[in-house]
């Protein structure tokens, strides 16, 4: 049995990120995003309209959580009943934003989900420079079991896969609402954070975005492009500690019904523009 859109129907909310140095991770959000940050127990709050991501001391290019927020504490109890159902092992929440009401779930590489009740804070209508937090992507050397963990277990919607021309899978984008993917997976020769993303509005929300990492001397990794699976616009920067940070536009929205695409193991798919990051 697999949960359908609507029985998900929760958003990425906020994620802690580890650092060997938060506070300068912190200052790198501040410079390049936009964010507010202040002390909290444990290291660091950003924050800024439709963005939240704490930073805390540890092993780079990983986070010591992502959390989805669900509408209510009528759907978020819905869908832990069904995980429970599953076998699911669920743990305590470790996110200081949500309430006792919220839980957690281990992968298989030991990443940690959290799901509470939560919206982040809307980013404004026609504000070329808003972004909101919308999605996070691992690499893995398990893709084939995180990919049947996260669809068979926890219930994600696959959108998209990718595939070489022996069959091998690639890349695994998976949805929990109406937008293309909230969680994707490349298949790597190690496991760690690829990469986390904020969807702004349009193509001259891009162009803002892209002079402002300008002006702040922050040198564009890979874009302007455009994605083949979620058909986005979006460029990508690197934080201190070597992760990709994304801003993206224009994700497609995908139809409940919608099966799910196929994709050859190519650079093209990556970015039909150009040259693309392969991961593996």
């Amino acid at each position: 049995m697999h949960l359908t859109r609507s029985e998900i129907g929760a958003r990425l909310n906020h994620l802690c990120i580890r650092s060997p140095d938060p506070r300068r991770l912190a200052g790198f959000f501040e410079r390049a995003f936009g964010m507010r940050s202040s002390t909290v127990p444990g290291g660091w709050r950003c924050e800024a309209p439709g963005r939240v991501v704490f930073v805390t001391e540890g092993k780079p290019n990983s986070v010591a959580y992502y959390a989805f927020g669900f509408p209510n504490e009528e759907a978020l109890g819905a869908y832990k009943n069904l995980l429970l159902q599953r076998g699911v092992n669920v743990e305590v929440s470790p996110s200081p934003v949500f309430d006792a009401a919220a839980f957690a779930v281990r992968d298989l590489d030991g990443n940690v989900g959290v799901f509470g009740v939560g919206s982040a804070t809307a980013p404004l209508e026609g504000d070329n420079m808003s972004a909101r937090l919308q999605h996070i992507v691992f690499r893995t050397q398990n893709l084939d079991a995180m990919a049947r963990f996260y669809e068979q277990n926890l219930g994600f919607v696959v959108s998209d896969r990718v595939l070489d021309k022996d069959g091998v899978l690639h890349a695994c984008f998976l949805r929990t609402d109406s937008e293309h993917h909230s969680l994707a997976m490349f298949l790597s020769p190690t496991m760690r954070l690829d990469h986390h993303s904020y969807e702004t509005t349009d193509w001259e929300a891009i162009r803002c975005w892209a002079d402002r990492m300008s002006a702040s001397r922050i040198p564009i990794v890979w874009g302007v492009g455009r994605h083949g699976p979620g058909n986005d616009l979006f460029f990508m920067v690197k934080d201190p500690d070597d992760n990709l940070v994304e801003i993206s536009a224009e994700l497609a929205e995908c139809a409940e019904d919608r099966p799910a695409g196929l994709w050859p193991h190519e650079q093209r798919t990556l970015n039909v523009w150009g040259n693309a990051i392969m991961r593996s």
